[in-house]
C-alpha cells in the first residue's frame, strides 16, 4: 500500500467515508465554458427606506394615549396617538349648527326671492326691492358656502386628534408621552416602511459617465444578486470627495435588508469574458473553495479554485483554478465518493 496520503485527500476520505461506493459512470459532469458577461465595478452602499417620516401634530391638545412603541409594526390607517378632543369636538358641533342656520337662511332667502320675482313681473314692486331680494339670496348662498367650509375645517381639526399611520411600517421613535400637551408642528412619532427600500452609493467621478450610459446595477446580498429597478444619478458632485450620489431602487419586499445596513453594489461598466460553472458544483470546506474535476477515463480530482461573483442563482464565475473545456462534477457528494473509491483502488495496486 502506498504511504504518505495527501492531506487534501485525507480530508475527502473523512467527509465522504459513510457513502456507498459509486462508479465513475454515476458521476455526471458539465464542461467549463467561457461566456461574455457585463463587467462590473463593486462599491459599498447604504440601505435606506424610501418611506420614512416623522409625524407632527396638526392641532393642539393633551396626549391621551400612545398606542404603539418602538419596533411595533403598524398597518396603514391605524391610530398611533390620541389627543384630547374636547375643544375640537365643541368647534365641530358649532360648525354643524352654523351650517344648519345658514341652510335655513338660504331657504328663507330663496322663498323671498321667488315671491318678489313674481310680484316684480306683475309690476307690483319696484326694481330696487327686487335687487335687494337678489342680493339677499346671493348673501345667503355665500353664507352657506362659508358655513360648509367651516364645517370641513372643524372636521379636519377633529380628525387631527387621531394621528394615523400614513403607510404600513415600523415605529422607530416616539417623541411624546401621555399627559404632554402637543402643539401644531411638534414631532410626535417616527417610522419607516420596510416594503420599499433603496441603496445610496457614492460613485467616483471617473465612473459616473459610464454608469450614466449603462444604467445597470445590482445589489449583492448573501450570495444573491438583486437587480435594480431604477437608478437615480444626482446631477452634481460632492465638493469634498468629488463623488456623485447614486440611488438604486430595489424591488418591493426584499427579505434580509434593513435601513442602515452596508451592502455591496455592482455597477455595469462594460463587457468581459469569464469561466462559468454551476453553483451546485462548487464545494466549500472550511476556507477551501473547490470543485471535483472529471478527467480522462473518468478520473476524479479535487481542485481548489478562486470563485468570483455569482452570475445568477444557478451559475458562478471562476477567476482561477480551471480552464475552458475541463469538466466538473455536478454532484460533489457523488464525486467525492467516487474519488475515495479510485484512491482506494490505487492504494491496493
Amino acid at each position: 500500500m502506498k504511504s504518505g496520503l495527501n492531506p487534501v485527500y485525507f480530508l475527502i476520505f473523512t467527509l465522504v467515508g459513510y457513502l456507498p461506493h459509486l462508479t465513475h459512470a454515476d458521476v455526471q459532469a458539465q464542461q467549463v465554458v467561457q461566456q461574455a458577461f457585463p463587467r462590473e465595478f463593486l462599491l459599498d452602499g447604504t440601505v435606506e427606506a424610501i418611506h420614512r417620516s416623522t409625524i407632527s401634530a396638526q392641532t393642539s391638545g393633551q396626549v391621551e394615549a400612545v398606542l404603539f412603541d418602538v419596533d411595533d409594526y403598524v398597518e396603514q390607517g391605524e391610530v398611533l396617538i390620541r389627543l384630547k378632543e374636547t375643544e375640537q369636538k365643541a368647534r365641530l358641533r358649532q360648525a354643524e349648527a352654523d351650517l344648519k342656520a345658514a341652510i335655513a337662511r338660504l331657504q328663507e332667502a330663496e322663498d323671498e326671492y321667488t315671491r318678489f320675482k313674481g310680484m316684480h313681473e306683475k309690476k307690483l314692486i319696484s326694481q330696487s326691492q327686487m335687487d335687494k331680494a337678489t342680493a339677499a339670496l346671493k348673501s345667503a348662498r355665500a353664507g352657506q358656502d362659508a358655513a360648509s367650509a367651516g364645517l370641513i375645517q372643524a372636521s379636519e381639526q377633529f380628525e387631527y386628534t387621531r394621528i394615523k399611520a400614513p403607510y404600513s411600517g415600523i415605529v422607530t421613535e416616539r417623541h411624546v408621552q401621555v399627559g404632554e400637551v402637543a402643539a401644531p408642528g411638534q414631532p410626535l412619532i417616527s417610522g419607516i416602511s420596510l416594503d420599499q427600500l433603496r441603496v445610496l452609493v457614492d460613485v467616483p467621478q471617473s465612473l459616473i459617465q459610464t454608469i450614466r450610459e449603462q444604467r445597470q446595477a445590482r445589489v449583492l446580498l448573501n450570495g444573491e444578486a438583486i437587480e435594480a429597478v431604477k437608478l437615480t444619478i444626482f446631477p452634481y458632485a460632492h465638493a469634498g470627495s468629488n463623488t456623485f450620489k447614486v440611488r438604486i431602487d430595489l424591488p418591493q419586499g426584499v427579505p434580509g435588508l434593513f435601513p442602515g445596513m452596508f451592502v455591496k453594489t455592482a455597477f455595469v461598466t462594460g463587457v468581459k469574458k469569464e469561466l462559468v460553472v454551476p453553483r451546485s458544483a462548487v464545494v466549500y470546506r472550511s476556507e477551501v473553495t473547490a470543485v471535483y474535476v472529471v478527467g480522462k477515463a473518468g478520473r476524479i480530482s479535487f481542485r481548489r479554485i478562486r470563485a468570483g461573483s455569482p452570475i445568477d442563482n444557478e451559475k458562478i464565475a471562476v477567476i482561477a483554478g480551471l480552464s475552458a473545456g475541463e469538466r466538473v462534477a455536478l454532484d460533489p457528494i457523488a464525486a467525492g465518493a467516487e474519488l475515495k473509491r479510485q484512491m482506494a483502488e490505487a492504494d491496493h495496486e
